[in-house]
């Protein structure tokens, strides 16, 4: 009892940990935030390149793009370390390529070619960079949660140091599951930093008409696990965040919850034209874009020119278009490959 009366009497004064001011110019270098701009532009850009794929017909089944929500999955990968581990849904484009992976397997997964990261046989929603620590989208709505906390298991059997971020939509964040892992989590104190990106929408249904109770960083309570909301629209809060809550997840053998507050500018997959959202919305959120952000930054502070940056943008749409063709000039599997990563 002395464990779940501590929770319930002194969490609310543990989530002003997230209060902590953190001094960007000491954390990063300009050449890192250029490179995080290079990042988050070449997330949105590969998007693009692939919503222009699907339109023509050379990628099928369900596509799920990342544009809008760019500092999440950047933010989140500047804040780790090595061996981290992410897991997430199936809108996971994004976070693979932040996580390092080379964005012609992804693209190659997703036109279903032999270069694939999967060999063509996962398709957009179930990408999978081992090397990377990045252990798949996933197409079974909140099926994740499970497994990234056995991952932390995994992490804390063999006393590492490190966390497995495990992302969910804020649909995901209903499951039954979800409370589950929660639950086993903190029974155990396992290094797992839960990620809700709410981007308002499970599909085409908006939080106020499917939740009761909108903060979703409070769902831990109960199970006295400590969470606190994100500027999803923000590199710099995402890092500052993901930071402190590494620390505090490791150095006191607890989950963590974090609910990053961000926006999706397309439909929940390229077969959604999303008339449940108006023209006003959408462009009332893309004043606070995330990359426009980060370039107006680099700019204020001197550390690029507008020309500077427009040439960099203009370099990786031509490497996304170069992306591009070498995963539709890439032969399809063999017929044999069906066959193989499978259990008998």
């Amino acid at each position: 009892m002395t464990k779940k009366n501590f929770f319930r009497d002194d969490i609310y004064e543990l989530v002003k940990i997230f209060d902590k001011k953190i001094d960007i110019k000491s954390e990063f270098s300009n050449d890192e935030l250029v490179n995080v701009y290079k990042s988050m532009v070449g997330i949105r850009k590969f998007e693009e390149r692939a919503a222009d794929l699907y339109a023509k017909g050379h990628i099928a089944g369900f596509c799920h793009l990342y544009n809008g929500q760019e500092a999440v999955a950047v933010g989140n990968v500047s804040a780790a370390k090595k061996d981290d581990a992410y897991i997430t849904s199936y809108r996971d484009h994004g976070l693979m390529f932040a996580s390092g992976a080379d964005p012609v397997k992804i693209m190659g997964e997703l036109t279903g070619r032999d270069i694939g990261c999967s060999k063509g046989k996962g398709g957009s929603m179930h990408i999978f960079d081992l090397e990377k620590k990045f252990y798949g989208g996933h197409g079974i709505v909140g099926a994740q949660t499970a497994i990234g906390t056995g991952i932390a298991f995994e992490m804390k059997y063999n006393k590492k140091q490190n966390v497995c971020y495990t992302y969910m939509g804020d649909g995901a964040a209903n499951q039954g599951q979800f409370y589950e892992a929660m639950n086993m989590a903190a029974l155990w104190g396992l290094p797992v930093i839960y990620i809700i990106e709410n981007n308002g929408y499970a599909m085409g249904t908006s939080i106020d008409r499917a939740v009761y109770d909108t903060n979703f960083f409070n769902r831990g309570l109960p199970f006295g696990i400590i969470g606190t909301d994100v500027n999803g629209m923000d590199f710099f809060d995402v890092y500052t965040k993901i930071k402190i809550a590494r620390e505090y997840c490791l150095s006191q053998s607890r989950p963590v919850l974090l609910e990053m507050k961000t926006y999706r500018y397309r439909g929940h997959s390229m077969s959604d034209p999303a008339k449940y959202r108006s023209k006003e919305e959408v462009d009332s959120y893309k004043l606070v874009d995330p990359i426009s952000q980060i370039r107006k930054y680099l700019i204020e502070n001197k550390i690029l020119s507008e020309d500077d940056c427009d040439s960099i943008e203009d370099g990786i749409f031509a490497q996304m278009n170069e992306v591009a063709r070498l995963s539709l000039e890439a032969p399809e599997p063999e017929v044999g490959e069906l066959y193989t990563d499978v259990y008998s």
